[in-house]
């Protein structure tokens, strides 16, 4: 008799807390397990704003999937474009652009987000985004090339105001994160640009909500702000983008920023992924799932992480948008405890035990400002400088999942602080655009019409 298959889609915080929870209960006879992912890592998303500054190397964040003794799931290179939860097949798409069906009996859906944008002329033409691994080496590259043709370019020209300007979109976490790191590379670097001063630099951190991570509370929030402030950057807070040129940013209250670097974090949405289900979602986009993260009406299917609308059973959740109860946040400690619930219980369907449902009380949250900079909220504790900066990279540190990839990031860590960064372009991608249109393949992904053609020989 063939053992069950288990497909997970997606090898983010919650996919391979799925893998490892399975691997670690189940006997090799009792199922077969099956990884979709285009790339054989984890990447560990809340450095990537280290990564774009130089403090950290791109590898240190690629946890490897190969690195576990009790490794023996099988890996298929690509992402998974089409669910028919009616046929049960999984259609992926490998690396190679080949369109392949994979049959499940069990699936746990965590292909995770995209970045989220909206009808704003020149956005996917000139905005760039902070998701992916390459985008953050990218950012990285381009900001050095913008310092490098600046200094080149005759002082006082436009070319020069384009290319020393940068405005960073979305007050949230990433965001402000992504502008205090940037920030502290460009201010560090002018020193090896004697033609530069670092006046001309301008950084914006533009946001259309009234405060900056409000998540934190006004007092935390306040104390970013007071930091990116303190260090040149202009926060402006009730404005968005209205259009976005090769040489400037128009925002909504009608300002005409020079800038040639874009960089959009304004929120994320559901994996395109989702809608190919023909299952409810959220107004977020989110697949709603019961407290056990089942997908109702898909039979052996299950959902987590950021495409899943997991009902808040503790409390201190986000609305889903549509009136009802609040949901989780799509935050990293609830993706990796769903991954484990979603373990579980699809093991307890394969030994008809009982399922459980998800509870989690959320344990604060961390932001690493660079430098001596933090703020935090440890169990409800407020902190900031340099002690919220300590919880902040101690959390992460702790939360990485590998021997290995610990002593990258502590080895990068120490080697950044004791002689500091060199500021020079890898020029892998110097003539990509790496714009979000480039990194994110949102337009891979199949229509519910085309999913149902292509799974037809299997009844669904």
């Amino acid at each position: 008799m063939a053992r069950p298959r288990i497909v997970i889609v997606g090898a983010g915080f919650a996919g391979v807390a799925c893998v490892r929870s399975l691997e670690r209960t189940l006997s090799p006879g009792e199922a077969e397990i099956l990884l979709v992912t285009p790339l054989s890592y984890q990447l560990y998303l809340p450095l990537l704003p280290q990564v774009a500054s130089g403090v950290l190397t791109p590898q240190s964040v690629a946890v490897s999937l190969r690195r576990s003794r009790r490794h023996r799931t099988r890996i298929v290179p690509g992402g998974a474009v089409g669910i028919d939860t009616r046929a049960k097949v999984c259609v992926i798409r490998k690396i190679t652009g080949e369109l392949v069906d994979q049959p499940y009996d069990y699936l746990a859906l965590a292909p995770g987000s995209v970045t989220r944008t909206f009808d704003i002329p020149g956005l996917t033409e000139h905005g760039r985004g902070m998701k992916t691994l390459a985008e953050a080496a990218h950012l990285r590259d381009h900001v050095i090339a913008q310092l490098d043709l600046a200094d080149a370019a005759p002082p006082g020209s436009a070319e020069r105001a384009s290319r020393l300007g940068f405005v960073v979109v979305g007050g949230g976490y990433a965001g402000t994160e992504t502008a205090a790191s940037l920030q502290r590379l460009t201010t560090n670097a002018i020193g090896r640009y004697p033609r530069l001063d670092r006046r001309e630099i301008s950084w914006h951190l533009v946001d259309v909500a009234p405060k900056l991570m409000p998540e934190l509370g006004d007092r935390l929030g306040g104390a970013a702000l007071d930091v990116l402030r303190r260090r040149g950057i202009e926060v402006s807070l009730g404005a968005s983008v209205a259009k976005a040129g090769p040489e400037d940013v128009t925002l909504t209250d009608g300002r005409v920023l020079p800038c040639r670097t874009l960089v959009w974090t304004a929120g994320v949405a559901a994996s395109p992924l989702v809608a190919t289900l023909g299952a409810e979602t959220a107004r977020s986009g989110r697949l709603v799932v019961s407290p056990d993260l089942r997908v109702p009406g898909a039979e052996g299917a299950f959902a987590l992480g950021d495409s899943a609308a997991v009902p808040d059973l503790v409390g201190g959740g986000v609305g889903n948008g549509s009136g009802g109860d609040a949901v989780c946040p799509p935050t990293a400690q609830h993706a990796h405890r769903q991954g484990k619930v979603a373990a579980h219980n699809i093991v307890a369907m394969l030994r008809g035990t009982p399922l459980r449902s998800y509870t989690h009380k959320d344990l604060g949250l961390v932001v690493d400002l660079g430098g001596r900079d933090g703020v935090s909220r440890p169990l409800g504790i407020d902190l900031r400088g340099m002690p919220a900066q300590a919880v902040a990279r101690g959390y992460h540190w702790a939360a990485l999942r590998t021997g290995a990839a610990k002593t990258r990031v502590m080895t990068n860590w120490l080697l950044n602080a004791v002689a500091g960064d060199d500021f020079v372009r890898t020029g892998f991608q110097t003539y990509k655009p790496g714009t979000l249109r480039d990194f994110e393949h949102t337009d891979d992904y199949l229509t519910p019409e085309e999913v149902r053609a292509h799974t037809a020989p299997y009844g669904g």
